[in-house]
């Protein structure tokens, strides 16, 4: 039977944040960023183990406490310069079967949910390329010219804003970052770099609370998110619902 493996790589310092402390590391709600997308996947009960992608010369993690994820929580200090390097250098490590599904998610995305991951899961059953979370995009797109003014506008019929976790096989996932990893630039997502190999992701559907922190003002919408879900998980025990 194939596995499930979650896997994130946080071997970056999130210069956009600008911040001394790597993006990962900041608080939210109490806890460091990275805690959220560790727990989203450590509480599916179809993934068997979650990965996480560290810097060798990272010094935060262990000034927090893991302790509640047990075994389920592997920590591989094998990051590398780019995301799909630390994603590639994670694969080799995790030393599971090839056909094993691998969930690769950000840990700048603290906000997912239990029901999205089912989600992902449920949409991509045995799919042969495997899919994403993605939400349609809603929004006009302009694209600048010089001095910042609109030079056009691009139609967004059929766009798609991507997110995580995007949920790979292990040995085709690993054949697509090999293949790109001397191209001129590396691939932003997995889904790129499958696309790469001629291969057409599913777009699962999720939605705007999945996003990623990217900017300071992010945190805090991101911990009135974390919030909410707290406050449901609580009154789902006692079958009330929280409308909007």
């Amino acid at each position: 039977m194939d596995g499930y493996f979650g896997l994130i790589p946080a071997a970056g310092t999130g210069m956009r944040m600008g911040t001394a402390l790597p993006k990962q590391y900041l608080e939210i709600a109490g806890r460091p960023m990275i805690y959220y997308a560790v727990r989203a996947l450590a509480a599916s009960s179809r993934i068997t183990r979650v990965f996480v992608v560290l810097s060798a010369q990272d010094t935060h993690w262990e000034h927090f406490d893991w302790s509640e994820f047990g075994d389920k929580l592997v920590v591989l200090r094998c990051g590398g310069a780019t995301r799909a390097a630390s994603v590639g250098n994670g694969l080799a490590e995790m030393r599971v079967a090839e056909r094993d599904w691998v969930l690769v998610h950000d840990a700048a995305r603290p906000c997912l949910t239990g029901a999205l991951v089912d989600r992902l899961l449920d949409s991509v059953g045995d799919d042969a390329v495997g899919g994403l979370l993605a939400i349609p995009l809603a929004d006009t797109l302009k694209r600048g010219g010089s001095e910042n003014r609109v030079s056009s506008t691009e139609p967004r019929d059929g766009l798609w804003q991507a997110q995580t976790p995007q949920m790979f096989r292990h040995g085709l996932l690993s054949q697509a970052l090999d293949s790109t990893a001397t191209a001129a630039s590396a691939p932003t997502d997995e889904a790129s770099a499958m696309e790469a190999l001629g291969h057409a992701p599913l777009l699962v559907k999720a939605d705007a609370s999945n996003f990623k922190v990217t900017f300071p003002n992010d945190l805090s919408m991101a911990d009135s998110i974390i919030e909410r879900i707290r406050l449901q998980l609580m009154l789902d025990q006692s079958g009330i619902l929280l409308n909007d």
